[in-house]
């Protein structure tokens, strides 16, 4: 049903996008609006990773690294049959991770020194395996996509207005209300589809790991922490909130509309009842193994 629906509403995004088009130059229009759309997708879609790590600072971990992250994504890559992503780290406090690629031969898992800082090994392996789980499921391609088109509808929106052919149609109210309710309704169509994407990476990723706990247990405190500390990069590049594990920008006590992400106690508890549990408010208590605290190799040096 998952698949579905993301079916469902990149067709609604497609439609809408081309909807546009036709209004500000009718059926020309529209076949015009979909090939430039097409054409930003390609273009982000073979470098979305490379354009997401360097807008967060993001560093590569070696294999060997002293904090064991490249062994343990290694090892829970090979558990969910993928091939081994590249691994990075981007120095801030807040606690937070995410993935990227244009598919798996080409995927990166990025975490924050904050997360290495806060997670046992146990729910770090949970949000490591949350992350396989959107390359495996192709959501970073499918992401990247919806924000594409997200933006050229916008653009698009905006250029009406100088375009003979939407004041014909729509007159000049018409006009406006379209500047203003098509990018809405593509922020929105984005918006579900990245709820949708992260529930399925929820249970996929309990899966990989083999235990729903450990990622309910991560989840709990990265929201806390993410509702608390600041990210920087996240908050220049709002765009990108949308791929974090929790939304780096703010937190939200329940799914709504204008919500990048499904609420955290809704995740928790479907992955409590996964694991044959009743939901609850407090946290499962974990193992006591830590991560080591992770430190810098240089002043500007790569994190190993």
């Amino acid at each position: 049903m998952g698949y579905l629906k993301t079916a469902m509403l990149m067709a609604a995004m497609t439609a809408l996008f081309m909807g546009v088009g036709y209004l500000i130059g009718g059926w020309g229009g529209a076949v015009i609006a979909l090939l430039v759309a097409a054409g930003m997708n390609v273009f982000t879609w073979w470098n979305s990773d490379r354009m997401v790590l360097r807008m967060h600072g993001a560093q590569p971990v070696a294999p060997g690294d002293r904090m064991g992250l490249h062994a343990l994504t290694a090892d829970l890559a090979r558990n969910a049959g993928l091939p081994e992503p590249r691994v990075y780290l981007i120095d801030t406090p807040q606690p937070n991770a995410f993935a990227t690629g244009r598919n798996p031969e080409h995927a990166a898992v990025a975490v924050t020194s904050g997360l290495m800082r806060s997670l046992s090994r146990e729910e770090l392996a949970g949000v490591i395996a949350h992350e396989l789980a959107h390359i495996r499921n192709h959501d970073t391609a499918i992401m990247t996509v919806t924000a594409t088109f997200a933006g050229a509808i916008s653009m698009l929106a905006n250029f009406a207005l100088f375009f003979g052919g939407s004041r014909e149609r729509l007159g000049l109210v018409g006009t406006l209300l379209m500047m203003v309710l098509a990018p809405l309704a593509a922020t929105l169509v984005q918006m579900a589809i990245s709820r949708t994407r992260e529930y399925a990476a929820d249970k996929a990723g309990a899966e990989i790991c083999g235990h729903p706990l450990w990622l309910a247990s991560a989840l709990e405190k990265i929201a806390m922490g993410a509702a608390r500390i600041d990210n920087d990069a996240a908050e220049r590049n709002p765009a990108t909130a949308h791929m974090f594990i929790i939304n780096p920008l703010h937190a939200h006590k329940r799914d709504n509309l204008f919500t990048t992400h499904p609420a955290t106690e809704n995740r928790i508890a479907a992955l409590r009842t996964m694991a044959g549990q009743a939901p609850r408010a407090a946290g499962p208590r974990m193992a006591t193994s830590r991560v080591p605290k992770v430190r810098r190799s240089g002043p500007k040096g790569p994190w190993s």
